[in-house]
């Protein structure tokens, strides 16, 4: 296979794996944020106490963070055919992207709240600030760089659990790879898909530390 053959296979595999990556991120960012929340508001001694519901929330992120990604979306597709209707392609894979993702992201949620400093806190709760506001206004205003930092890990790894999704079926640079740089022992498709995963991090990396630095206060 030339050159000329496989330029036009990495296009449609490349927008397929963008895909895939973009609508889990946007999920897992919105999920993820909420559950990494209140694992921090719902700790003894946080805003919202309630060991229990802290308890339940860290053994459901523990569990899915402990599960590895095949095995996960195996485990899960039948709930994968409930909600797009099938479990092969593009739009079943964003779902055991977006379940594998979200504990992921919620554990570097809570790390980065945790580093806010206490006395910002205890600041704003004297000035009289709601409980809300403490933390749309002070605790995820203060760990936005360290939230943008834990989202570009996130969707690093989230193309790599595309990759892995490619090769049972869900579509992608990942399936691009082991149909034909694979089964077929073409090469030059598999040194082009990996060269392609790779920028693509570079580019993601690069942009995530760009906006982290730019939030920083520091």
């Amino acid at each position: 296979m030339s050159w000329d053959e496989v330029m036009p296979l990495l296009w449609p595999a490349t927008r397929e794996t963008l895909y895939m990556t973009g609508v889990a991120t946007l999920f897992t960012a919105v999920l993820g944020l909420l559950f990494g929340v209140l694992l921090v508001v719902t700790e003894r001694g946080g805003l919202l106490p309630a060991p229990p519901v802290n308890k339940v929330l860290g053994a459901v992120v523990n569990i899915g963070r402990s599960l590895p990604f095949l095995i996960l979306m195996v485990a899960i597709t039948p709930f994968t055919r409930i909600v797009v209707g099938t479990s092969i392609g593009n739009a079943a894979a964003i779902v055991p992207l977006t379940v594998g993702a979200i504990p992921f992201y919620a554990r570097l949620v809570e790390i980065a709240l945790r580093e806010v400093d206490p006395g910002v806190v205890a600041a704003a709760d004297a000035m009289g600030a709601t409980r809300r506001e403490i933390v749309g206004k002070v605790l995820l205003r203060e760990a936005r760089p360290g939230l943008v930092s834990g989202l570009t890990v996130t969707v690093i790894a989230l193309i790599g659990y595309t990759a892995m999704a490619g090769t049972v079926g869900g579509g992608g640079l990942g399936n691009l790879a082991v149909t034909y740089g694979y089964e077929r022992f073409e090469t030059k498709v598999m040194v082009a898909t990996v060269l392609l995963l790779v920028v693509l991090v570079l580019i993601i990396q690069a942009v995530g530390d760009l906006v982290a630095r730019r939030l920083s206060h520091k």
